[in-house]
């Protein structure tokens, strides 16, 4: 039996999504002249892809939005939060647009609006044209630019429509995953040397807001990965560790946006930000609202001597874990206390905007129908932890759960299942899991005590 749907305490105008990406659901890979990305190029490399698959057809999304829509539409929810392929837009990541795949964007944007949907897109969801990247991608201050002229060209057909965008999804991941470690496309491998890509990301957002704001956009702003760090021990060199991890992972992305400045790089040892005259005054204002994906904390130990990383991840004692493993530890207080942590910090905090949160776990690949009660379990206690922020003062005013579908996981390919529909990738049949189901009560009773109603 599975979990009786609850009734948290959330204000009556708050609203609810569920969210995918394009290049992890669309398929079609080249079914509208797309250009080359840097996903393409990374998934070619040997053993990049845990299971060695590609991104297509995936859930061929793009040729199924109408199951998709009804779909959201059977859930009830006030947006689908979902994204536009930078290479389908602009193949070479310059020039005039594909009106082709423009037509299937504004047909979707058609659709999601008759079914009584809001669409809220992403317009960059760490899928990059080739060919932007080897011109020096997040590295380079021109791609801040070439984002904005991208950004105008699907502005100028959807915005008469969509009022409500994401720019970047989760700069710190490109970050870190994709520049630092290279665990995520492009595969750089730099470092501390990665970090002016946050900079020009975050100058790439608040170039894309003014554009659109200039058509007609009302609430602009980007989702980013949050974490709340924790140190392993209560010592002087893990709390040292645990600063450092925050810094690099959260404040490095909140500060510039919320306070208008960088926290202290440079006494770290750490370069500086590439900021020119006036970045940091578009950056500040450049949000209607703040957005944070969160899935789990982060424990952190300090390093062994000599070691070019100041700290080490390490499993969070005591903490269950997803399918993931020891990297994702289940602890919905930590997405509470760090609202409360962040609203502390940034008393005029604007509305906040959970834009991802969810879980993967083991199920099975062929069709049917999956009891997957410790999805449910964990959609629960972070509603209740984001009920609980709220209570305490925080602005959230919006919940979006990752996934509405099963998808290929990025390097995990088809290993981790995060959907509330489970996805047979052989035949593309969805079937809509026990979550579903509960995501659908759960929004429904709350709208029929008065407890939540449409945007």
């Amino acid at each position: 039996m599975s979990p009786d749907p609850f009734r948290p305490v959330l204000p009556a105008d708050f609203r609810w999504s569920a969210a995918t990406s394009g290049f992890q659901v669309e398929g079609s890979r080249t079914a509208d002249g797309r250009g080359r990305s840097i996903w393409d190029d990374f998934l070619e490399a040997p053993g990049a892809i845990k299971d060695g698959s590609t991104a297509d057809p995936s859930c061929d999304s793009y040729r199924r939005t109408e199951d998709d829509v009804a779909l959201l539409a059977g859930l009830g929810l006030d947006r689908y939060r979902f994204s536009i392929q930078w290479a389908r837009i602009q193949p070479e990541g310059k020039g005039p647009a594909n009106t082709i795949a423009l037509d299937h964007y504004s047909r979707f944007v058609d659709a999601l609006l008759a079914a009584g949907v809001t669409p809220f897109p992403t317009l960059f969801h760490w899928e990059m044209p080739s060919a932007v990247e080897a011109s020096g991608g997040w590295l380079s201050r021109d791609t801040a630019e070439r984002f904005a002229e991208y950004t105008a060209l699907v502005a100028e057909r959807l915005g008469d429509r969509v009022k409500h965008w994401y720019t970047l999804n989760e700069p710190a991941m490109t970050t870190l995953q994709g520049y630092a470690v290279g665990t995520l496309a492009p595969g750089k491998q730099l470092l501390f040397e990665a970090l002016p890509s946050v900079h020009h990301q975050l100058l790439a957002h608040a170039r894309a807001v003014q554009v659109l704001r200039a058509s007609g956009g009302v609430q602009l702003g980007l989702p980013n990965n949050h974490t709340r760090v924790l140190p392993l021990h209560d010592t002087t060199e893990d709390q040292q560790a645990a600063g450092i991890y925050d810094l690099i992972h959260n404040r490095i992305f909140s500060e510039p946006l919320l306070a208008g400045n960088y926290p202290d790089l440079e006494s770290l040892g750490l370069p500086a930000m590439p900021v020119q005259d006036g970045d940091l005054a578009a950056i500040a204002g450049s949000i209607d609202f703040y957005g944070i994906n969160f899935y789990n904390p982060t424990t952190v130990t300090a390093a062994a001597a000599g070691s070019p990383i100041p700290f080490d991840i390490v499993p969070t004692p005591g903490a269950p874990v997803t399918d993931f493993g020891p990297e994702w530890p289940i602890m919905p207080s930590a997405l509470r206390d760090f609202l409360i942590e962040l609203h502390a910090a940034h008393p005029q905090l604007p509305p906040v905007i959970i834009g991802e949160n969810g879980a993967a776990f083991a199920e099975p690949a062929r069709a049917g129908y999956v009891q997957d009660d410790d999805r449910i379990e964990y959609l629960s206690g972070h509603i209740s932890a984001i009920a609980e922020a709220i209570s305490a003062g925080v602005p959230v005013q919006e919940y979006t759960v990752w996934s509405l579908l099963d998808n290929w996981e990025w390097a995990e390919g088809y290993t981790q299942r995060f959907g509330l529909v489970h996805v047979d990738f052989d035949t593309g049949t969805r079937t809509p899991k026990a979550s579903y189901h509960w995501y659908r009560e759960l929004i429904a009773r709350l709208r029929g005590t008065g407890s939540a109603s449409r945007f």
